[in-house]
């Protein structure tokens, strides 16, 4: 499989969020912003792309029985990587992120991609694989803050678009303003998707 089908796959054809439909936990949860998005979908994909090259290379020397805690105590360390690189160097992300941090380590998106891919493939198919679908990630849970936030706060990014006079619609920082979200966005990309192919 080429590097760029690989890309193509996990940022369009196979998007974690806006195809599959996984990981919906932090998608929904922390997407009140666009810093939070990215921030968030940059964690996974360095988590994703860092487990999916060690796991990889272990592909060998797990058994059949136990890779599954051996997947998980491979993210979980990544996950605690991050989490620290977070704590020391963006404390304000990481408190906007808070627990969804930790949870990286059972996201079934990191969990289904080291099962079906990293488990089968040579590290450097993986890590493109970890990149392609962390981008995908990242751009779906990006583009999902960017919209609530401009809706919710009349902000992008945390910089005013519309002055003192513009009345927010906080519907969209809510819970359920992530699901209204999530469907439009879901509906946008099904038909733009399927108008491509």
């Amino acid at each position: 499989m080429k590097f760029t089908k690989l890309l193509k796959n996990g940022i369009i054809d196979e998007n974690p969020v806006l195809v599959q439909v996984i990981g919906m936990c932090p998608t929904l949860g922390v997407t009140t912003s666009a810093i939070n998005g990215l921030g968030m979908g940059l964690s996974t994909t360095a988590v994703l792309i860092c487990s999916n090259i060690v796991i990889s290379l272990m592909r060998k020397f797990i058994p059949s029985k136990i890779r599954i805690p051996a997947f998980i105590v491979v993210i979980a360390t990544f996950v605690t990587m991050v989490g620290m690189l977070l704590k020391a160097y963006i404390p304000e992300l990481d408190d906007a992120l808070g627990l969804f941090i930790p949870l990286i380590v059972v996201n079934c998106l990191i969990l289904a991609r080291a099962e079906s891919f990293a488990f089968k493939n040579t590290p450097i198919k993986s890590a493109m694989d970890g990149i392609g679908m962390g981008l995908g990630f990242t751009l779906a849970l990006t583009a999902l803050g960017v919209v609530r936030e401009i809706l919710g706060n009349g902000t992008l990014f945390e910089m005013s678009l519309f002055g003192a006079s513009y009345q927010p619609a906080l519907l969209f920082i809510l819970p359920p303003g992530a699901f209204l979200s999530l469907g439009f966005l879901l509906a946008g990309f099904n038909k733009f998707k399927n108008k491509k192919a």
